[in-house]
């Protein structure tokens, strides 16, 4: 495992649980790079500012062998943004790439991207499987902007010799998650019924864990310099499944009506809300067999385990 490895986003959902798990291995000399500084004492950390085409990493990446790049501007459902594409590539883009030619010109022999199944696209014809390989099909400007990273990204492998990896994650899941895993998560604690009971299509999601353990198989194992990985809990669930799952782990009951999928996708789809009931009633599922096969890796949880782990507070 290299000594000197850098972390971007380093108080962020990934970031933060990827630090922790490194923190636990002494051998390792670990730094987190922030926009700025929590309160407190931090010696880990360094603030670097806003990510963007004149970020300076100039002191972040001293001594360093491996960045690990979490930080992002991430998916916004309801984005404000006049251009949210422009706000992306400022980000994901024009700062990745500053950071990586900055990387590469301070010696970094690898570069782990996090990038998005959004690459990929958004949604499968039910058990069909994106896989790593396919032809990048993004729709929205997240996704725009991740795959126009990966593209300067190899260009800039190619150019300098710096190893690029790349992970493309569907939804992440762990505790203290955001987003429409957390809403979703709050509207079974009120044990609401939910037109939800006979969804069946299948989704791939990633526990944080698993996720975190694939980064750490990445920063240092050979095989993975110059890879696109897929990942996944290695399990895909319907709707209704993961929801009996997480009502499950949180100790509540499941009050699921099984009101038939084209009911749902017709009245959703009444009220404006096409993504909505893309999410709710479509099918997303990656095949992660490319990255088993070339690190000889396994999701160390099960779903079910992921589940758990975001409710500490009931388990068995």
């Amino acid at each position: 495992m290299p000594e000197g490895i850098l972390v971007t986003g380093a108080t962020g959902f990934v970031g933060g649980q990827l630090i922790r798990r490194l923190a636990d291995q002494p051998s390792i000399a670990v730094r987190g790079a922030v926009r700025a500084t929590p309160a407190g004492d931090h010696p880990g950390l360094i603030a670097v500012g806003e990510i963007n085409g004149d970020t300076d990493w100039s002191e972040a990446l001293q001594g360093q062998s491996v960045v690990v790049h979490t930080a992002a501007r991430a998916h916004i459902m309801d984005d404000t943004a006049a251009d949210p594409l422009i706000e992306f590539r400022s980000v994901n883009v024009t700062g990745t790439l500053n950071l990586a030619r900055q990387a590469a010109a301070a010696g970094v022999g690898r570069f782990v991207f996090i990038s998005s199944i959004k690459v990929n696209g958004e949604q499968t014809p039910l058990d069909a499987c994106f896989m790593a390989d396919d032809a990048p099909a993004p729709e929205d400007p997240y996704g725009v902007s991740k795959w126009e990273a990966e593209q300067g990204l190899q260009k800039l492998a190619r150019e300098t010799g710096m190893e690029v990896v790349i992970i493309r994650p569907p939804l992440v899941y762990g505790p203290g998650v955001k987003g429409n895993f957390a809403n979703m998560i709050k509207v079974i604690g009120r044990s609401l019924p939910l037109p939800l009971g006979a969804v069946h299509n299948k989704r791939s999601l990633v526990a944080l864990d698993n996720l975190v353990d694939l980064i750490i198989t990445c920063i240092a194992h050979p095989g993975a310099a110059n890879q696109t990985f897929l990942v996944s809990d290695g399990e895909d669930l319907s709707t209704t499944q993961l929801l009996e799952g997480v009502a499950d782990a949180m100790g509540k009951p499941s009050r699921l009506i099984p009101v038939p999928a084209s009911i749902l996708q017709f009245g959703v789809t009444l009220l404006g809300k096409k993504a909505m009931a893309q999410r709710l009633l479509g099918s997303l599922q990656v095949d992660i067999s490319h990255t088993q096969k070339c690190l000889n890796w396994t999701p160390p949880l099960t779903v079910k385990q992921g589940l758990q782990r975001c409710f500490p507070n009931h388990q068995d």
